[in-house]
């Protein structure tokens, strides 16, 4: 009689637990404080400031479902809103928030200041009222460039190269754009024209930046300066010596997608825009997907982060590097041909006016990840339609216009300070690599 076979024991499962690093003392104080003195602005300034009307906010766009108008209180809304961000600020004082709610907790107070100060701004007089639908596209559209300037940016970091040229891809698209159009008499032909105006200026960083390993912050810089002066030499010359055969080039027109256009709220915001707006869509998934998803966005994040390592492991690097950089022109330049022909038509002087750097800021802010610069291109493009708005608002007016502009600005500089979590670049961003 054999003697029992023992049974196997189950292997063991080893977890390995995420532990997140603790968060500072001292910035956990000074994000708590600043959470504490936005919501007594919100209570004090706005909300016991306020005058006697409600803050209306309609929902238009012409679609033939119609949603009901959402009035709120002038006075109590921007109390209670204030409220709930000066409770967050005392939670983050005692407690304090893990690492990966404050994104979150950010975005929550955010809202609650804008929707406060909207309210504030319409309780000045009764029949005040804000169309959101209207807001909210005049916001996508004013971030379209920014977005693409942005997504530019994170493919160029990702890969190892700083792409402070994003300014001179988005001029030189534009003005490429407007002349080939007007000289095709083509819109397509100068939407393709903008892209690949933008890809050259990448090709030329990337011959400097890799091949000859120029400081690529600098390289930048002398860039955007040559498109400038390239660009309003070229306008001097031509566009304004003829306008009508080298800058009449015609503006895209909104191409409604049949059924999604009539959905509310969201068929007018997204769906009745051109052709380059849908093209940002696209890009936006693509880019999330191969970065995240695909073999070469794995390559393309490993040259960004140790391109030592990944050299050792038969991964071209400095082709990698080329590829991505000229890529992310061919999408500046796409963002520079909606400022022409996808906005106005004709090509003026500066017309980029300093938008990849802002792009180049929604980069830092969106922590290098398509989706975050994205976000911060939406919050920098809400804030520029904001400044158009609340001038003709009852208590608009008494804000600076300027204040509003430079919310953005300021929120970008508390991110790389790392008041809403920890925001590294990659690794070896801005370091050249022997060929």
């Amino acid at each position: 009689m054999s003697a029992a076979r023992p049974q196997a024991r189950p292997a063991e499962v080893v977890t390995h637990e995420v532990v997140e690093p603790p968060v500072s003392r001292r910035l956990r104080v000074v994000t708590g404080v600043l959470l504490l003195l936005v919501g007594l602005v919100a209570v004090v300034g706005w909300g016991l400031g306020s005058g006697p009307g409600d803050a209306t906010f309609s929902f238009g766009g012409g679609t033939a479902v119609q949603l009901p108008d959402l009035t709120l209180p002038g006075t109590a809304t921007p109390v209670v809103l204030g409220a709930v961000v000066a409770l967050l600020g005392a939670y983050q004082l005692v407690r304090g928030f893990r690492a990966r709610r404050a994104p979150l907790v950010a975005g929550v107070a955010v809202l609650c200041f804008v929707v406060a100060f909207l309210a504030w701004a319409m309780s000045g007089a009764e029949g005040a009222s804000i169309d959101l639908v209207g807001l909210l596209r005049q916001t996508l559209f004013l971030a379209t460039p920014l977005v693409l300037g942005a997504l530019a940016g994170v493919l160029g970091e990702r890969s190892g190269v700083v792409n402070v040229a994003i300014e001179a891809q988005l001029l030189t698209g534009a003005f490429t754009a407007a002349l080939v159009g007007s000289l095709a008499t083509s819109l397509g032909a100068g939407v393709v024209g903008g892209v690949l105006a933008g890809a050259l200026v990448g090709w030329l960083l990337a011959v400097f930046a890799i091949r000859y390993r120029v400081n690529q912050v600098i390289l930048g810089v002398v860039l955007n300066a040559a498109a400038l002066g390239f660009t309003g030499w070229a306008y001097k010359a031509l566009m304004q010596s003829d306008t009508q055969r080298y800058n009449a080039p015609g503006v895209l027109q909104p191409l409604p997608v049949p059924v999604l256009s009539e959905v509310p709220v969201l068929g007018p915001l997204l769906f009745q825009a051109n052709v380059v707006v849908y093209l940002m869509y696209v890009l936006i998934v693509v880019l999330q997907v191969v970065l995240f998803r695909t073999r070469w966005g794995l390559r393309t994040r490993a040259v960004g982060e140790h391109p030592k390592a990944a050299d050792t492991l038969g991964v071209p690097v400095l082709r990698v590097r080329y590829v991505n950089v000229v890529l992310a022109g061919g999408m500046a330049g796409l963002g520079g041909a909606f400022l022409s022909v996808g906005t106005i038509g004709p090509f003026t002087e500066n017309m980029s006016a300093g938008k990849g750097f802002i792009a180049l800021a929604a980069v830092i802010f969106g922590r290098w990840t398509p989706r975050g610069a994205v976000a911060a291109s939406l919050l920098f493009g809400f804030f520029a339609a904001l400044q158009t708005l609340v001038g003709v608002l009852p208590y608009g007016s008494e804000v600076p216009a300027s204040l509003l502009s430079a919310l953005p600005y300021l929120a970008t500089v508390f991110a790389v300070a790392g008041f809403v979590g920890r925001v590294r670049p990659p690794a070896a961003s801005g370091e050249p690599y022997p060929s």
